[in-house]
């Protein structure tokens, strides 16, 4: 799908810039709750587990939403579609940070979850389309730094904000970012209409392949066996392990790091052994799984 006409090069870069920072934006808001858990139980009198919600309920409604809700935005001005998706995600923010009502809470972590797939495949769409053909994989690989900088820097940031002054202060963490890119987006990305839309039965034939769902099935069970450790790991370092809030932010963001290193040995790997490197990932993740729980 033809999405806009090519960009000045300046204009490029910008935007690429644009999206790269909203991406992170938006993975910052998703992840960033993971390291404060214990804060948010103290914080609205409900236990950890509880308190975990506020992770699982985003990522559930991502998980439901993503086959959909790109699909149903394809034909939208790209722009009015991020402007969209960046208000909810900074209106969401703002309740939240001022909330002192757990139910409420929830309902703001999964509504802007739902326009949370929207944006991101967008984000790598619009980049790619921004640039000469040549140029196209530099954009994506751009835009998904603010992938991993959500999780390296949105997470423990998020952490060392909140344990040091307060949960409402690393709320407003998520807020600033994403109200900046809003403006950001107003001011200097140009209206981008879609012209040529493809009609839904045909980008949903790509469903007919088995491959597409044995690797969906596949990222589903690593992404969940992941994110559930990472989701507990700071209140695991804290009843467990039993170390400060200050330690946990840095274990975060060796954690993140370690992702980094991870996404580039794995890209190498897949690139030239790939059946080799999906085996491999499993049985490594249970044997290291296996080694946390022994150790502690």
């Amino acid at each position: 799908m033809r999405q806009t006409n090519r960009l000045k090069p300046d204009s490029g870069a910008l935007l690429v810039f644009i999206l790269t920072a909203g991406v992170f934006g938006i993975i910052n808001t998703e992840m960033g709750v993971i390291g404060i858990l214990p804060l948010i139980a103290e914080h609205f009198h409900v236990t950890v587990p509880e308190a975990g919600w506020t992770v699982s309920i985003f990522a559930l409604v991502v998980a439901i939403s993503a086959p959909i809700m790109p699909l149903l935005f394809s034909g939208i001005n790209r722009k009015k579609v991020m402007l969209l998706a960046l208000g909810v995600f900074t209106l969401s923010n703002i309740i939240s940070m001022l909330t002192s009502n757990f139910t409420l809470l929830l309902i703001t972590r999964a509504l802007p979850a739902f326009l949370h797939p929207v944006y991101v495949s967008m984000a790598f769409t619009v980049a790619a389309a921004s640039v000469s053909k040549e140029k196209a994989p530099k954009a994506v690989a751009k835009v998904f730094i603010g992938v991993s900088a959500g999780m390296v820097l949105g997470v423990p940031v998020t952490s060392y904000i909140a344990s040091e002054v307060s949960f409402t202060m690393g709320m407003m963490f998520f807020t600033v970012v994403n109200a900046l890119v809003f403006v950001a987006t107003i001011l200097f990305i140009p209206s981008m209409p879609v012209k040529e839309k493809l009609s839904y039965g045909t980008q949903l034939n790509v469903l007919k392949k088995k491959i597409i769902w044995y690797s969906i099935i596949a990222v589903t069970l690593i992404n969940g066996a992941l994110f559930g450790f990472f989701s507990y790991m700071s209140d695991n370092l804290r009843t467990v392990t039993e170390v400060s809030y200050s330690v946990i932010s840095v274990l975060l963001l060796i954690y993140g790091l370690a992702n980094i290193i991870g996404n580039v040995i794995a890209g190498k790997q897949l690139a030239t052994n790939p059946i080799r490197s999906m085996t491999f990932i499993p049985f490594a993740l249970f044997t290291l799984y296996i080694c946390i729980f022994i150790l502690g």
